[in-house]
């Protein structure tokens, strides 16, 4: 099974990380900003599962994906040398205008032993170099509205 059928089978793409100490706070709890790059891995890494590349859209296109707005909610404190799997959705398309979801969670030896830490959303504008809101190349596009598609509307 290809990256890109197991993310429609799933319906979400996973990300592991593993907590740093420097991610850590006196208290021995990720900081809270943290998890703000971990979304970014999750999204990184949903859009190369979709046998995308964002660095190519980046160079190749000259379009950039710009955080509007983040949302997090903290559940329960991930700390030094966990093991998290940050699994990221595509939320939502419309234009220029993408959402992402994310769920952060501590790996555990069994699925049913995983404890989420947090859940979060971005919304993201597709913008140029010179920073002014553009549309979204087509081959991404049609890639980001087919799993939108088949994710609502399941076989």
């Amino acid at each position: 099974m290809s990256d890109v059928e197991k993310l429609i089978e799933q319906g979400y793409a996973e990300a592991r990380v593993r907590v740093r100490y420097a991610e850590t706070d006196q208290m021995g709890v990720v900081y809270h900003a943290n998890y703000l790059v971990w979304f970014e891995v999750g999204r990184v890494e949903f859009i190369r599962q979709l046998g995308m590349d964002y660095k190519n859209m980046e160079q190749e296109d000259g379009a950039l994906i710009a955080v509007a707005e983040v949302t997090a909610r903290y559940k329960a404190p991930a700390r030094y040398d966990d093991e998290l799997i940050v699994r990221t959705t595509l939320a939502g398309v419309r234009g220029s205008i993408v959402r992402f979801r994310y769920v952060i969670v501590r790996a555990a030896s069994a699925p049913a032993d995983e404890m989420v830490l947090c859940e979060g959303e971005t919304v993201h504008f597709v913008v140029g170099r010179d920073m002014k809101r553009r549309e979204m190349p087509a081959k991404y596009a049609e890639r980001f509205a087919a799993v939108m598609h088949k994710i609502a509307k399941p076989d």
